[in-house]
């Protein structure tokens, strides 16, 4: 697995575009999201239908016509040098194949933020971009506006990245030891429902993975493992570590299972990262070269994750 092609750092003034290409979002945390930004020096833009719900399948952030279209024009949109995700959800799959990637591409590489369900984005970008991008926390998510930790290390990863090159978990080894490859992941469930469709990586091969996931029981963590396992994904993974599994069961349970179906790779995994769907969550670049150490807990970049 190659590293991917680095964006540029945000500089004081950089225009911020958020996008809605999943779920609802709730008007007063994103004004309070915006109010953040802006705080940071940045000028944040909103697509026109962020705010929208779809009048029949309410868990969508309106029509995906409109979905897509307000993350192909933010990203086009040569005043624009980031686009933040204002929540997850569920939807991002259902655009991916709406967009226009060659004019994405032709439009040049900029900063790309989300997490959970822009998986399917992440995987894309990467695939059909080539570019790096950051798995970290929504611009109206209630855990990016009410935790300063996971503020602080947005903020530092988008404007200082070299402040950020080891990234320090309170992480917990589940099989000790270093490995090195080039970061990619997120959200389990759209890992596993994704393989196999255009858009997404054939497999983790020469990779550092880093998977986490929200409300589902630990049988359905076992299914999307074993989706995983059996499809020959995970052939070749170099390092794994595990981030949150917030409304997925006691950690008693899941750990077990992440041995069971983990331990027999013979890589170093390590539990308790902190990225995901927690307080706190460290932002996490996808598409660099990187060393995972599962006993320090800690992941150091080989360069800054954005140039």
């Amino acid at each position: 697995m190659k590293e991917l092609l680095r964006p540029s750092r945000l500089a004081p003034g950089a225009r911020v575009a958020v996008v809605a290409p999943s779920g609802p979002v709730a008007e007063d945390r994103l004004q309070a999201g915006l109010d953040i930004l802006r705080g940071w020096d940045l000028e944040p833009v909103v697509g026109p239908h962020v705010l929208d719900v779809h009048g029949e399948l309410t868990y969508l952030a309106g029509s995906d016509a409109d979905r897509a279209a307000d993350l192909q024009q933010a990203w086009c949109d040569p005043s624009v040098d980031a686009v933040l995700c204002a929540r997850g959800g569920y939807g991002a799959q259902r655009i991916v194949d709406l967009l226009d990637w060659d004019a994405m591409r032709a439009a040049g590489p900029k900063v790309f933020v989300g997490f959970s369900d822009s998986t399917a984005l992440h995987e894309a970008f990467a695939v059909r971009l080539g570019l790096v991008t950051l798995y970290g926390p929504a611009a109206a998510g209630v855990d990016f506006i009410k935790n300063a930790r996971a503020q602080d290390h947005l903020r530092s990863t988008l404007f200082t990245p070299e402040a950020v090159g080891t990234i320090t978990s309170s992480g917990v080894p589940l099989v000790p030891g270093r490995a090195r490859g080039v970061t990619l992941g997120g959200c389990l469930r759209l890992l596993a429902t994704g393989y196999g469709t255009p858009h997404t990586r054939t497999g983790a091969r020469g990779g550092l993975v880093l998977i986490e996931d929200v409300g589902e029981r630990a049988y359905s963590l076992d299914r999307s493992l074993t989706q995983l396992l059996r499809t020959g994904w995970m052939e070749g993974v170099e390092g794994i570590a595990l981030g949150s599994w917030d409304s997925c069961g006691p950690h008693e349970e899941l750990r077990p299972l992440f041995a069971d179906r983990l331990g027999a790779l013979g890589v170093p995994v390590v539990e308790e990262f902190g990225f995901g769907h927690c307080a706190g969550a460290l932002t996490i670049p996808f598409g660099v070269s990187a060393e995972l150490d599962a006993d320090a807990g800690t992941l150091t970049l080989d360069e800054p994750a954005l140039r």
